[in-house]
């Protein structure tokens, strides 16, 4: 093993398309992009590290650390493809799942189709069994009534079981004495209980989350081995750690008894990733922007802190809107996802008009233009009809494209069904999918009361360069930041994640009858949770402890996060509790309500590991124009026809070296256009600052 400051670490990020590694070893970085292996993902790791090691005259055994994140348990949840299994629930919840809540996505739809609950009925079971809202045990289990159960799940051939009693994130001891009788019968189960999955009140985003966790538990327990056991076959017998859903690295061990915290793991090391880099210029109002092979994510970081939230929702089918997907109960880092990536595919439905995803070809067989059996146009055919993309260099010229594929794809799906031109089309495509990316964005700020003028927009994965100039014009953004390795951001992202882990708990309390021992109690509890999940993983650290209450006005139905101090409290501090809401709810509402108690509903810890302050990168304004290597004819919106780009690699460019548009900067994952009125100015860090032309 060598030194911390000499460490080799490998990040490593499967997406629906690719599968991006990163390995920085000193301050060298080295990084590949490769087809993602629905089949078997941990082969397509295996070539990418072999790739980036021989790119650094380097071993596999010289590898100190690996973290993963993937939208593999994501993509299971979307395409159903996790396991048959059964849900246990109080008698009389049997149907929450189902119901939902009285929340309506779409109020004046009276067609409605709400989103298929995980688990049919016919596998849902009830036991006649009640916690109190208390945490007190109203009516007990019957051990018979259990045995019976046990017996017919077991003749059910379930390979994972969810278990969500009411109040359980009170009381979790009936949810304990099931799985204890569930797997004293079949050892080999996988039995997932909300109040460790999620320990927190409102009983369908909790019993959802814990059917999300068990459906995908086998999957992701059988992926995670095979993928130790492989890099242990290859010669990397260095620990492997997962990113989750919160920004934090866990260990393998956590990652495979709750899988659900990864769902968002690859998007949350992109947000880590553009934070960093918002960090480095000092930005306070930064948009990150993510767009990979088959989505597109975006995240609000404000004070160089990506937003985060407790809850968030999976596979929305109406329109994107909120409530229309599957809710998801655990710490995350906030973004909005849409289908556009590279890879999504268009059509023209009824009306003629072109709709683009969110349906994605995938690496497996891929855009017409990979030549791989894909015959639907996509984003990138568009992108290559336009110019945008090289055909001899993609992918650091790992593979050709085809121009004729993506020709036939486009005229045969698009313009002939149009009745225009394929030019005409393909920027069609590119033109929906740039809209509803910077759809997206705008509703996310309208949700979060922000107006994105003032931001700076930060973009990375594969294809988020080529279409980030276009978005900036399209949201009033002035300037934008490509940082170095933005093709793998995602998988760099890793590298610059704490050990963390977030333990959240609902647990009740009225300011009026504050109680100092209940809330001491409770921080012990979060406390030793969160440190021993990070110890799990840094054994010898000592975690930095973030603590946060959700209090609200009594009455109301949803709470406002109040930053607590991680100490002992006495019953004196009731007034320091009132003082810490009334602040948080002025500065969200502008004003109080008076006359009314506030309740702490329930609280969330994050212990992480400290980690180094990125250094301060000095903005550098464009000193030398750079001359172009070659030129290229790219499509320009504002001239609505081809125009002559210069085109310069991005490793010949130096420190104040600038090119104005239209250009086109190349580099082995990616390309980054530059339109016309604007110009490329390299950074001292190896970033490219495009903003307005100053001419």
């Amino acid at each position: 093993m060598t030194d911390d400051g000499d460490q080799v670490r490998v990040g490593v990020d499967i997406g629906g398309t690719f599968t991006d590694i990163a390995m920085e070893a000193g301050d060298k970085l080295y990084s590949t992009k490769v087809l993602t292996n629905y089949s078997f993902p941990e082969q397509a790791i295996i070539d990418g590290i072999r790739q980036v090691t021989a790119s650094a005259g380097m071993t596999l055994a010289q590898i100190d650390m690996v973290i993963h994140g993937t939208t593999l348990a994501t993509n299971a949840l979307i395409e159903r493809r996790g396991a048959t299994m059964a849900f246990v629930t109080t008698k009389g919840f049997r149907d929450v799942i189902e119901m939902r809540t009285e929340n309506r996505f779409e109020q004046y739809d009276l067609d409605i189709v709400l989103p298929t609950p995980l688990v049919e009925r016919r596998h849902r079971y009830v036991l006649d069994e009640r916690i109190g809202a208390d945490g007190s045990v109203l009516k007990g289990l019957d051990p018979a009534e259990v045995a019976a159960l046990a017996d017919r799940l077991a003749a059910g051939q379930f390979e994972s079981i969810a278990i969500g009693f009411i109040h359980s994130y009170l009381n979790g001891a009936h949810e304990r004495q099931v799985r204890d009788a569930l797997l004293e019968r079949n050892p080999n189960l996988s039995v997932s209980i909300s109040s460790e999955v999620s320990p927190q009140m409102r009983e369908f985003q909790r019993f959802n989350t814990v059917c999300a966790n068990a459906y995908v538990k086998p999957l992701m327990a059988s992926y995670l081995n095979r993928l130790v056991g492989r890099l242990a076959e290859e010669g990397v017998v260095c620990p492997v750690f997962m990113m989750h859903s919160g920004g934090g690295i866990i260990s393998v061990e956590s990652a495979i008894e709750f899988p659900v915290r990864l769902l968002e793991s690859g998007p949350a090391g992109g947000a880590i990733f553009a934070a960093d880099i918002a960090a480095r210029y000092g930005l306070d109002q930064v948009l990150s922007y993510d767009m990979g092979g088959t989505t597109a994510k975006i995240c609000l970081i404000e004070g160089q802190v990506p937003k985060t939230a407790k809850t968030f929702e999976v596979a929305r089918t109406y329109r994107f809107k909120k409530g229309s997907g599957m809710p998801i109960s655990i710490p995350v880092i906030e973004m909005v996802e849409i289908g556009a990536g590279g890879g999504s595919i268009a059509t023209v439905d009824s009306m003629r008009q072109i709709r683009v995803g969110p349906h994605s070809a995938g690496s497996e067989p891929g855009p017409a233009c990979y030549g791989r059996g894909g015959s639907r146009p996509t984003v990138t055919d568009a992108d290559l009809l336009l110019g945008r993309l090289d055909p001899n260099e993609f992918a650091g010229g790992s593979f050709m494209l085809s121009p004729v594929a993506s020709s036939d794809a486009i005229k045969r799906d698009l313009a002939s069904k149009l009745g225009v031109d394929n030019t005409t089309a393909a920027f069609g495509l590119s033109e929906v999918v740039d809209e509803n990316m910077s759809n997206a964005a705008r509703m996310h700020a309208v949700e979060n009361g922000k107006e994105l003028s003032e931001f700076t927009l930060i973009a990375f994965g594969g294809a988020a360069p080529i279409h980030a100039s276009r978005l900036c014009e399209k949201l009033g953004v002035g300037e934008l930041l490509i940082p170095p390795g933005a093709g793998v951001g995602s998988a760099i992202g890793f590298l610059r994640a704490p050990f963390g882990y977030e333990s959240v708990r609902s647990a009740y309390l009225r300011l009026s009858r504050f109680d100092a021992d209940k809330i001491n109690a409770v921080l012990k509890e979060l406390t030793d949770e969160a440190t021993s999940f990070v110890h799990s993983g840094a054994p010898g650290i000592t975690p930095i402890l973030e603590c946060v209450a959700y209090m609200r006005y009594l009455g109301q139905g949803w709470e406002v996060p109040v930053p607590v101090e991680v100490r002992e409290y006495a019953d004196a501090d009731a007034a320091t509790f009132r003082k810490n809401f009334d602040d948080q709810y002025t500065r969200f509402f502008g004003r109080l309500i008076d006359g009314l108690d506030v309740e702490i509903v329930s609280w969330s810890l994050r212990a992480s590991s400290e980690i180094p302050a990125p250094r301060t990168v000095v903005r550098t304004d464009g000193t030398r124009a750079v001359a172009p290597s070659g030129f290229r004819q790219i499509f320009d919106v504002q001239s609505g026809g081809f125009v002559e780009a210069g085109v310069v690699a991005r490793c010949d460019m130096k420190i104040g070296d600038f090119i104005k548009g239209p250009a086109v900067v190349t580099e082995r994952e990616t390309s980054t256009i530059v339109t016309v009125g604007r110009e490329a100015i390299m950074q001292a860090d190896g970033c490219l600052l495009i903003r307005a032309s100053s001419v």
